[in-house]
């Protein structure tokens, strides 16, 4: 591709609503344009990475047995209604009426539709296992959309579907499956991590996410260094303390402590660690109270309270029913001396805590050397409620967690027969009678790759793309291209070796000044680039450079050809 041929429109500054590196870096580059607020044009050279992505997810998921269709975007609102999902999904589900004012939806994902193609198409045991999957556009209507691609409200997403005759098939395919992302994301050139995570609105009964290691990640991934252990925050366990809970030494006495509601700033007045505060929670299950209560320095973790069947699912309650049910406003409530009505739910930690610190339940007010059994009751329920922090010892027994950051890109699910079972898709078995299908659930945003490599692997200059990615695979860029017949020649016959290599080449016939030009390509973040000027080729030689690199090395203008293949093949 010649540039002059081509469309590149970088930017020397990105928009100042641009929030994050990818989004400030995808502007700069020209791979988007915005539209709409969470909705944006996939310029030429953006859809080139795009569809580079697209091209490696396609030659695996066919490598793994699944077969390519192309569902509607738009849903007719009796398959939403059908699952329950119309009335559970929320806001984000983007709802419209036709000129018959009959209900539609744009789809955010395509459970409903696949359970309808199979429930009509799919009549015996002979036609299972079978695997569909599709590439496209998809809308969730995010109340404030961000980031760029990575929180947009329209994307391109890659989501399969498998149904099945037994749930041991099932769980084969979903093993093909995690083997089979792990191949794409490897291809891909990205540093990713798979973790054991909730499965959300979904549902099913298990899942796994893929994620993207970048320090401004949204999710907090817990895993163990010297162990195989990786999951989502959300779900990893933590474990009750393996000593158990110390003798008392203390008396509780109540203390001062004004203005001061959260744990760190009481620890900090009383000089104690924070690991001896206790922080409640007031929560409401329809007209029940509750109190969760959390050791100081830790927080709660909203999905496994919710997964308790007494408090799903389950509120924060108001200051006036605090008030109401503890006789004190928040910031200082505590366990001590409340109704036996109101059930008390203890973190693991906390159940096992001796001479601690909790609210008096009076304002500015906090009680010191708190013990169970003798200044309160036994929690009425020990669960694990809190999400695990660096440190805590790993869930299989195999050392301690770390915690890093990740980018969501994909997800795999057991849904089981959650939507088979709602539309009714069966099959018969060998012994003719009428089973409900197993389904597996697969989805890799498409459209959030881009943003999450760009994340990962970017400098000052720009984006430094892997080269399965990259726009182009190297960029020749001649100084003086419209002035000097050399450079003209040698830029051409070099443009002209490499693509009849098979190479994807943009050669930068623009005429533009040096510094303009190589600020363009570092930008675009091209991994290969090879020089050439007058000064060089006078000494039979050109200057080669890949984008990380801080210098160029010269090579002779009758090798270049073959050493950049040879680095493209390294």
């Amino acid at each position: 591709m010649r540039a002059t041929q081509f469309f590149l429109a970088t930017l020397k500054e990105a928009p100042s609503d641009a929030e994050i590196v990818s989004h400030k870096l995808m502007l700069r580059a020209g791979l988007i344009k915005r539209l709409a607020g969470g909705i944006y044009t996939w310029m030429p050279l953006g859809l080139r990475v795009l569809r580079k992505v697209e091209n490696i997810i396609r030659e695996e998921m066919n490598r793994a047995g699944a077969i390519e269709l192309l569902m509607p975007a738009v849903v007719p609102a009796e398959l939403w209604q059908e699952t329950g999902r119309w009335e559970m999904y929320g806001p984000e589900l983007l709802r419209f009426k036709d000129r018959h004012q009959r209900d539609f939806v744009i789809g955010p994902t395509h459970e409903e539709v696949i359970t309808d193609v199979a429930r009509r198409e799919i009549k015996s045991y002979r036609q299972l296992p079978l695997h569909l999957y599709q590439v496209q556009t998809k809308f969730r209507d995010e109340i404030r959309p961000r980031f760029g691609v990575m929180r947009g409200r329209e994307f391109l997403m890659k989501d399969g579907y498998s149904f099945h005759a037994s749930y041991e098939d099932l769980q084969r395919e979903y093993r093909n499956m995690h083997d089979t992302y792990t191949r794409i994301f490897t291809r891909l050139g990205l540093s990713f991590r798979a973790v054991a995570a909730d499965t959300g609105s979904i549902g099913g009964t298990g899942s796994h996410e893929f994620h993207v290691l970048a320090d401004s990640g949204e999710d907090a991934i817990a895993f163990c260094p010297d162990s195989d252990f990786a999951a989502n925050v959300e779900l990893a366990e933590g474990l009750a303390p393996a000593s158990p809970r110390n003798g008392h030494v203390e008396q509780m006495k109540k203390v001062a402590t004004p203005g001061k509601i959260r744990c760190e700033d009481v620890a900090e007045l009383l000089k104690l660690p924070a690991t001896k505060t206790v922080k409640a929670i007031a929560v409401m299950h329809e007209e029940q109270f509750f109190l969760l209560l959390l050791r100081g320095d830790h927080t709660l973790n909203e999905i496994k309270a919710s997964k308790l069947p007494f408090l799903n699912p389950f509120r924060f309650a108001n200051d006036e029913e605090v008030e109401r049910f503890l006789g004190c406003r928040p910031g200082y409530i505590g366990p001590v001396g409340i109704a036996q009505d109101i059930p008390v739910i203890a973190d693991r930690t906390v159940a096992q805590m001796s001479d601690f610190v909790c609210g008096a339940n009076e304002a500015g007010y906090h009680l010191m050397g708190v013990n169970w059994g003798r200044d309160l009751r036994e929690p009425d329920y020990v669960f694990d409620i809190r999400n695990v922090v660096e440190g805590d010892p790993s869930p299989d027994g195999k050392g301690h967690l770390s915690i890093c950051r990740g980018i969501e890109v994909g997800h795999i699910f057991q849904l089981r027969t959650k939507y088979s079972e709602a539309m009714q898709a069966t099959f018969l078995d060998e012994s003719g009678q009428p089973r409900v299908m197993e389904m597996g659930c697969y989805g890799i945003g498409v459209t959030r790759i881009v943003g999450a490599a760009i994340e990962q692997s970017h400098d000052e200059r720009g984006i430094v793309f892997p080269r399965a990615i990259a726009p182009f695979d190297v960029v020749i860029a001649p100084v003086g291209y419209g002035k000097s017949q050399s450079v003209r020649d040698a830029a051409n016959v070099l443009y002209a070796e490499l693509k009849a290599a098979g190479l994807d080449v943009l050669l930068d016939d623009r005429d533009e000044r040096p510094g303009v030009m190589f600020a363009d390509l570092e930008l675009i973040g091209v991994p290969h680039r090879v020089t050439i000027g007058e000064r060089g080729l006078k000494e039979g030689a050109v200057e080669y450079q890949e984008r990380r690199d801080a210098a160029a090395v010269k090579v002779p203008l009758a090798e270049i050809g073959s050493f950049v293949r040879g680095r493209l093949s390294a």
